[in-house]
C-alpha cells in the first residue's frame, strides 16, 4: 500500500513537472508574425500584440552607401518591390528641393524614407507586418497597399492599407488578384473560376464602385488615363496573350496580342501602352497607341515590369539585359528566379523616337544587378529600382 501511495505521488509531481514546463516554454511561444484576416489595426514596436498574432523586433537597417556621384544604395535589403519616389518643395529659401524615397523593409514591415538630398534614412513606421511581398504606393506616398500571405494553411493572400506615418490602415478583401493605385484611388480586380470582376475605391477605402467584368479568370489590370483601364492576360512564354483597354462602360478594345510573354505597362495618360513579348525566345518591345492601336518597334528589348514611364508621359525607363541567357522560358524563369539579368538602364525618349543609353550597372557597380520594380519621381530627377539577385535598393540621380 505504502509503495503505491509512493508511486502515485512520483506520477503526480512528473504530470505537475511536464505542465509546468510546457507552460514555461511552450504556451507562449511566438506564432506566425501577421495580422489576423478582418483586423483593423496591427501590432506596432513597444505595443501588445492582437490575439493569434506576435511581435518581432526590426532588425536594423543598413546605412545608405554612395557608390559613385550619381549612384547611392539605399539599403543592402531586401525591400519589398514597389517605392514611392516624391519631390519636395525647399523648406526654405536657402536649401534646395529635395525627393524623398519611400520604401518598406521585407523582414519587418517597417517603412522608411530616404532623402536624396541630405542623404539621411528615416524610419517612418514600426508596424510590423514580416513577408510582404509586393506595395503599391499612393504617389504622394501617405501609404502603401502591400500584400502578404496570412499564414493559415490555405494560404490566404491579405491585402493591406499601410500608413506611412506608422496610422492604423485597414483591410481590403481577401484573396485579390491584383491592385493598382493612381493619386486618389484604388483599383482591386478579384478573380475565380468564372472570371474577374474589377472595382474602384477611393485610397480611404470608402465608395467602392465595380468598374468591369469579364470571363477572363486570369489578369492583371492598372489605370490607364483618367477613367480607363488596362487590363492584360497573365505572361506566359507557353501562351498567347492580349491587352486590352477598358472603358468607363466596361467595355474591352484589345490593342494587342495575341503575343506569347506578353506583360503591358500603360504611360499614366493612357496614350500609350509599352508591350513586350517573346517570340523564338528572344524578347521584343514596342509602344501602342491607344487610341488609333499603331504599333511601334522599339530598337532595345527587355520585360516591361523592368521599366517605368515618367510623370508626363514624354519617356520611359528600362533596364535592359545585356546578352541575356538563351534556352530559358520568359519571362517565367525570371518571374521564378530560375535565371538573373545583368542589366543596363536605358532612357526611351518617346517624343523624340529615341533609345539613350543611361548607364552599365555592372560596371558601376562591380557586380550584376537584376533591376525590378523601377520609379522615377515626378520631376525625373532620381530613378530607383529595387536589385532581384538580393533586394537591395538604388538610387541614380538623372
Amino acid at each position: 500500500m505504502r509503495r503505491a501511495l509512493l508511486v502515485i505521488a512520483i506520477v503526480v509531481v512528473l504530470l505537475g513537472g511536464g505542465v509546468w514546463a510546457y507552460f514555461s516554454f511552450f504556451a507562449s511561444a511566438p506564432g506566425i508574425a501577421v495580422a489576423p484576416a478582418g483586423s483593423a489595426t496591427l501590432p506596432s514596436a513597444g505595443q501588445a500584440n492582437a490575439p493569434g498574432t506576435a511581435f518581432a523586433t526590426a532588425a536594423a537597417t543598413s546605412s545608405p552607401t554612395p557608390v559613385s556621384a550619381r549612384l547611392v544604395k539605399i539599403s543592402a535589403g531586401p525591400v519589398v518591390p514597389g517605392e514611392a519616389v516624391v519631390d519636395l518643395p525647399a523648406a526654405n529659401a536657402s536649401s534646395s528641393p529635395d525627393v524623398a524615397v519611400h520604401y518598406i523593409e521585407r523582414q519587418s514591415g517597417n517603412v522608411f524614407s530616404y532623402s536624396e538630398r541630405t542623404g539621411i534614412l528615416t524610419r517612418t513606421s514600426n508596424r510590423t507586418i514580416p513577408g510582404i511581398e509586393m506595395a503599391a504606393w499612393l504617389p504622394d506616398a501617405s501609404a502603401a497597399f502591400v500584400r502578404y500571405l496570412s499564414g493559415d494553411s490555405f494560404g490566404t493572400v491579405n491585402t493591406y492599407a499601410l500608413p506611412a506615418d506608422g496610422s492604423s490602415g485597414f483591410f481590403l478583401p481577401q484573396d485579390l488578384a491584383d491592385v493598382a493605385v493612381s493619386s486618389s484611388s484604388v483599383l482591386v480586380l478579384a478573380s475565380g473560376v468564372n472570371g474577374s470582376s474589377a472595382s474602384v475605391m477611393r485610397a480611404d477605402g470608402t465608395h467602392t464602385a465595380q468598374v468591369f467584368t469579364t470571363p477572363l479568370s486570369s489578369l492583371r489590370v492598372s489605370f490607364a488615363g483618367k477613367g480607363r483601364y488596362l487590363a492584360f492576360t497573365k505572361p506566359s512564354a507557353a501562351l498567347a496573350g492580349d491587352a486590352f483597354i477598358v472603358d468607363g462602360t466596361g467595355r474591352f478594345t484589345r490593342i494587342a496580342g495575341p503575343l506569347n510573354g506578353l506583360v503591358a505597362l500603360a504611360s499614366p495618360s493612357g496614350t500609350l501602352v509599352l508591350v513586350s513579348s517573346v517570340a523564338g525566345g528572344v524578347m521584343r518591345m514596342e509602344l501602342v497607341n491607344t487610341s488609333t492601336g499603331e504599333a511601334t518597334g522599339l530598337p532595345v528589348a527587355t520585360l516591361a515590369d523592368k521599366c517605368a514611364w515618367t510623370a508626363d508621359s514624354s519617356a520611359l525607363y528600362c533596364a535592359v539585359p545585356q546578352n541575356p541567357p538563351l534556352g530559358y522560358a520568359y519571362p517565367d524563369d525570371w518571374y521564378q528566379g530560375a535565371v538573373s539579368f545583368s542589366d543596363s538602364l536605358w532612357k526611351i525618349n518617346v517624343t523624340g523616337r529615341y533609345a539613350e543609353f543611361v548607364l552599365d550597372l555592372a560596371k558601376e557597380t562591380g557586380s550584376p544587378v537584376d533591376a525590378e520594380a523601377l520609379a522615377v519621381d515626378p520631376g525625373a530627377t532620381t530613378l530607383v529600382f529595387v536589385d532581384k539577385n538580393d533586394g537591395a535598393l538604388w538610387s541614380y540621380a538623372l
